[in-house]
């Protein structure tokens, strides 16, 4: 009866608008970071658009996890909500942990690898970005959303392998002549290869919206 009595009831869908406007902020901190890796202009200008951009995500967050204490009907689980959101923002947290480590570094040219792994996190976000306003209709695009999960998961093993290699790399260039270099480089990847990770998380918390919601 609760149930039925729910199905009557109108949609909360300002949650897609935060979701929207979450996502804008990921694919504009995907980009600077692509453009920063990748040596293109000016890259602190790129690093301090990926703070900003993470300052606003937070917020967005916040009003998203407040809009969900405070509504009725959701347009799908709570707890998926919030972990969707949480998930989303802890991509562009990772990237902005990165560009903490690159100013503390001070480093102004990047490894191949590196570069790599910059185009395929831009790559990722493009995905998830897609992803987002088709989960308004959840069942129509059920197919889409699981190619889209799947994309962003090979992504994130292409972005192991470039993890790997680039360590490989960074080894037998540093190694053994500056191992400060190394320790500097293997940082970066590794907090590269985080950020995929945690665009991964994403695409498994929407396989699971739709697996509950189909």
């Amino acid at each position: 009866m609760i149930s039925l009595f729910k199905k009557l009831l109108p949609r909360e869908d300002k949650f897609f608008d935060y979701f929207q406007s979450h996502v804008r902020t990921v694919v504009g901190a995907a980009g600077a970071m692509k453009a920063l890796l990748a040596g293109e202009g000016d890259l602190e200008a790129h690093c301090s658009r990926i703070v900003t951009l993470e300052n606003e995500a937070d917020d967005i967050t916040r009003e998203v996890l407040q809009a969900v204490r405070r509504s009725f009907i959701t347009p799908f689980d709570r707890g998926d909500i919030k972990d969707l959101i949480q998930s989303m923002d802890d991509a562009i947290d990772m990237m902005h942990k990165t560009v903490k480590t690159i100013r503390l570094f001070e480093q102004t040219s990047f490894e191949p690898g590196m570069r790599d792994i910059g185009v395929t996190i831009a790559e990722c976000a493009d995905l998830i970005a897609e992803a987002i306003p088709l989960l308004n209709k959840i069942g129509t695009n059920a197919h889409r959303l699981s190619e889209i999960a799947e994309k962003v998961m090979k992504a994130e093993g292409r972005s192991d392998e470039a993890y790997e290699k680039g360590l490989k790399d960074l080894f037998r260039k540093y190694g053994k002549t500056d191992p400060m270099a190394y320790m500097i480089g293997a940082e970066i990847y590794g907090e590269l290869e985080k950020v995929v990770d945690r665009f991964e998380d994403v695409a498994n918390e929407i396989s699971g919206i739709v697996i509950e919601n189909v």
